[in-house]
């Protein structure tokens, strides 16, 4: 009896390792099919906060960045952005405070602006000397959603309702950077960076007259902008925009808007 119990403790032993070796290859199999950092998707990994002179703060994160096309050939950058920059959830206490739809007139001439932002977006350095000290053109061309201020009801106790529709636009123009540091840390260089473009962008009638009744104009929408930032990984990203229309939404709105914005990024990867 003691002969077969020797038996049955060595075959429990001898199944229990075989039990650990299968699950420690299993483990290294997982390990090397999971992704390194830098493999991993870019989900959630950059966006911002915008603070706007006219009283309105934008937060916004970008949802996903991808290359479409051909490795090491022809690639398009494309960002998803996803944001609560709309007053979607309104009451009618406080949509008065907004005066109607004033909320756009922000929302049409800023790039990043939507309750959902689809974009192609780039920088085409013209042929550059140095690693950091650079200028070239840069583009973005898009679509996204934007929300729309609609009354429902009728007299005094009419209430605002969010509409969404359909915007397009497009961004271009001058792009020059430079390195920037923080004295103690020479090693992490970051950008300086200057830019000049010019903002267009376009609504359908059908869609502006769903909740601007008396809209009169084509929904073609223009303007530039002048802006400034620094960017240091783990340190800083700060951006400072100035906006002027050219052709401003109805009523006519040509006042300049003023544009500081935070923006954060996740695991050291820039935005």
């Amino acid at each position: 009896m003691k002969i077969v119990g020797d038996v049955l403790l060595l075959l429990f032993f001898l199944l229990l390792r075989f039990v650990a070796v299968a699950a420690c290859d299993n483990y290294d199999t997982l390990k090397r099919l999971a992704p390194s950092a830098s493999e991993r998707p870019e989900l959630f990994n950059a966006g911002f906060i915008d603070v706007v002179n006219g009283g309105q703060v934008a937060a916004s994160a970008r949802l996903v960045k991808l290359q479409i096309g051909e490795q090491g050939k022809f690639s398009v950058p494309l960002s998803v952005f996803g944001g609560v920059s709309n007053n979607s959830f309104a009451t009618a206490s406080n949509s008065a405070l907004l005066r109607g739809n004033e909320q756009l007139i922000h929302q049409f001439i800023t790039p990043l602006s939507g309750l959902l932002n689809l974009s192609i977006e780039g920088t085409w350095f013209i042929r550059p000397r140095s690693p950091v000290t650079k200028w070239g053109l840069l583009y973005q061309l898009g679509e996204r959603v934007l929300t729309g201020q609609k009354l429902s009801g009728a007299g005094f106790f009419s209430q605002q309702r969010p509409y969404h529709f359909v915007n397009s636009y497009l961004v271009s123009g001058l792009y020059f950077q430079t390195g920037a540091w923080e004295k103690s840390d020479q090693k992490n260089v970051g950008v300086c960076w200057l830019a000049l473009r010019y903002h267009l962008c376009y609504s359908g009638l059908k869609q502006l007259r769903q909740f601007l009744p008396g809209f009169t104009g084509n929904g073609l929408y223009s303007g530039y902008s002048m802006g400034m930032g620094i960017r240091v990984n783990s340190l800083i990203n700060l951006k400072a925009v100035y906006y002027q229309y050219q052709k401003a939404p109805e009523p006519d709105y040509f006042l300049p808007i003023y544009q500081f914005s935070f923006n954060y990024t996740v695991n050291g990867v820039r935005t």
